[in-house]
């Protein structure tokens, strides 16, 4: 009887640095300017040029280990990693393969039974990126071109270790990685611009096994959903070679989003890789370290207890709020304008988001500002307007730089709640509609909302709609009269 098979599943991820220049020389670090503009001596490999290492690379990935809860190694250095292909004409690629950065990390992710799983980091290296092929056709032949906009651009290698055991953990084990990189402002870890590159490794074996079997890599996945499809079809994979006794190769496949299955690629190639001469050895001190470590902002996992603890946010709307840095200054930033926190967090998630996206607009660039968003939301809990008013009165704040108070007496929108307005309002549609009234008082209690629509309806829905059904209410049922 064939045992039951479980995954095992590494991932290397490739984050690109959010640096000015490329890592060893002073090009503009724009990968998607025009092919060979952004290119000197140094990252097109000429021979007798020196490269020069970028403090600011240090800095950003020195803050991309901190922020995966990594050991910076005192010192580090870079090694020649020799492959040769058409986008490394120099023959290798400067890493840190024996010396890395960093060490022994870890992330948390929530697995699908809402458990909490600790996945290991063996290990975070700096390295330069390649140049980019683009292959065209001239006629019916195939040409291959080189653009070195991407060469030299600075890198950072993640590697796992193999704790991961489904698609949808590693998939939640990228989100969870992207969302700390960019709470610290060392990438946009974007898959979809290729800032962040990411191929998995995947082996079966038999459950409750510790050996480690034949792995298989898999590239060429441009979004978090395809590294869940890729590594669901590999694991199928080789589950039906495994029960067909038939050999699992060590290779690399790719990932074909259109048919759904990986292909073969080549055979797994590990070239040399000897300690580079032409870079000193990086030595990171304790007091340039803690300056690093002072300068890291509040981590989602931590912001968000805060939130739920502080402001009385629940799990849901705090995770919400942390997700992103940008929401979270937002949503404090409202918050110091005085806006009720579990109000400002519901309107943060559910109404900005459509507006902002129908005006082309971010958080950042949005003539909305925190003060005035704050400002609209004390005027909707205080019922001086109610929720559809409250949603006009948002659009219309993009559109100007006018305070909601000013925009809510521009459209007559103010919430009618005195006691005699109301009351008038209410007889009025009571008498009006007698047999809904009848039948609200036999029993039918949908005739209720129907005599709230027209009392809405009759205020031109300026009625302060809790005040509105509780007077309906009484008078419906004799309390009033």
């Amino acid at each position: 009887m064939m045992p039951t098979l479980q995954a095992v599943i590494g991932l290397e991820i490739h984050v690109q640095l959010s640096c000015a220049t490329k890592m060893f020389c002073s090009c503009p670090n724009r990968p998607g300017d025009e092919p060979n503009r952004n290119t000197c001596p140094i990252c097109l490999w000429l021979p007798g040029n020196l490269p020069r290492f970028s403090a600011e690379a240090l800095e950003k990935a020195t803050l991309a280990c901190l922020a995966l809860n990594c050991r910076i190694q005192k010192e580090s250095a870079f090694d020649q990693k020799v492959y040769y292909y058409p986008d490394l004409p120099k023959g290798y690629q400067l890493s840190q393969f024996h010396r890395p950065l960093a060490r022994n990390g870890w992330l948390d992710i929530v697995q699908e039974d809402e458990t909490l799983q600790r996945i290991r980091i063996q290990k975070i290296h700096m390295e330069e990126d390649v140049a980019r092929l683009v292959h065209e056709k001239e006629g019916k032949t195939t040409v291959s071109l080189v653009d070195f906009n991407r060469a030299g651009t600075p890198l950072v290698e993640i590697v796992t270790e193999p704790d991961l055991r489904t698609p949808a953990d590693a998939m939640e084990f990228l989100r969870t990685l992207r969302m700390q990189l960019r709470y610290s402002q060392c990438s946009t870890c974007s898959m979809e611009q290729g800032t962040m590159r990411v191929d998995a490794n995947v082996s079966v074996r038999p459950s409750g096994s510790n050996v480690l079997n034949a792995k298989v890599e898999i590239k060429n996945m441009n979004s978090i959903r395809h590294v869940g499809d890729a590594v669901a079809h590999e694991i199928r994979r080789q589950e039906s070679l495994a029960m067909s006794k038939e050999p699992i190769v060590t290779h690399t496949r790719l990932w074909d989003p259109e048919a759904r299955i990986t292909s073969p690629m080549r055979e797994k190639f590990e070239g040399p890789c000897v300690p580079d001469p032409s870079v000193p050895p990086i030595v990171i001190s304790e007091k340039w370290l803690r300056e690093m470590i002072r300068n890291m902002p509040e981590m989602p996992g931590l912001k968000a207890e805060r939130y739920m603890n502080r402001h009385g946010l629940t799990r849901e709307e705090a995770l919400q709020m942390s997700a992103e840095r940008n929401v979270s200054c937002y949503f404090e930033s409202a918050l110091d304008h005085q806006a009720p926190p579990r109000l400002a967090a519901q309107w943060i998630a559910a109404q900005l988001p459509p507006l902002l996206k129908d005006r082309e607009e971010t958080l950042e660039n949005t003539p909305l500002d925190p003060q005035r968003f704050a400002g609209l939301l004390l005027m909707l809990e205080r019922e001086e307007i109610n929720a559809n008013a409250a949603r006009e009165v948002l659009r219309k704040l993009c559109e100007s730089t006018a305070s909601p108070a000013e925009i809510v007496v521009q459209c007559g929108c103010r919430q009618v709640s005195e006691a005699d307005e109301l009351e008038a309002l209410v007889d009025r549609v009571i008498l009006e509609n007698a047999s809904a009234v009848e039948n609200f008082r036999q029993g039918a209690s949908k005739a209720l909302g129907f005599l709230m629509g027209r009392a809405m309806q009759a205020s031109g829905g300026k009625a302060n709609p809790r005040l509105l059904k509780e007077l309906m209410t009484s008078k419906l049922k004799g309390d009033g009269q």
